[in-house]
């Protein structure tokens, strides 16, 4: 099987069941900023040695590929019920925030993002979840999109922000603390 198509070169992509739409639309760059993030957290694997963190990042990814499944597919879709993110994931990242959350120091101030490579790149994917947080959030005026997407990349900011604490933490890299 050949990696190319072809089917693209007109500026054009398919979503899930074959509905054609421009590649600067809305909802493929909410798919893209999405494909982005997960890159990230693959990047964030490839540097962390710690198994545990590694193991929530895996797990990440997964669902982020379920998180696109469900953009990609049109609410008229046959199969649409099927293919909807729940709020398992959403719930199950709150437990590990909050499992995470125990170990680390409180915080007393803003952090900058940085620390360690690792914690860095944490960082940065943070970021990135928020950008798609927003494109999502954007792509709800145009079309209907299942409300646990926004939700869950909501939570999904704030435990890649606890992880790039963790992994700081573990490793015993300094917080940059923001000084005004």
């Amino acid at each position: 099987m050949k990696i190319y198509t072809k089917f693209g070169d007109s500026g054009e992509t398919a979503l899930y069941g074959g509905t054609r739409i421009s590649k600067d639309a809305s909802q493929i760059e909410a798919l893209g900023t999405v494909d982005e993030l997960n890159a990230y957290i693959g990047y964030a694997c490839t540097i962390i040695e710690d198994t545990e963190v590694s193991d929530i990042l895996i797990r990440i990814q997964n669902h982020l590929f379920s998180l696109g499944a469900d953009l990609a597919t049109p609410t008229s879709h046959t199969q649409s019920s099927q293919i909807r993110i729940t709020s398992d994931f959403t719930t199950e990242m709150e437990n590990v925030i909050d499992m995470l959350s125990d170990e680390l120091p409180p915080l007393t101030n803003f952090i900058l993002p940085g620390g360690g490579e690792a914690g860095s790149v944490l960082h940065i994917a943070r970021a990135v979840c928020r950008r798609s947080e927003r494109c999502v959030v954007r792509l709800t005026q145009e079309t209907e999109v299942n409300p646990e997407i926004i939700i869950c990349l909501n939570r999904l900011s704030d435990l890649l922000f606890v992880l790039a604490r963790v992994v700081n933490h573990r490793s015993q890299m300094t917080e940059p603390i923001w000084k005004s």
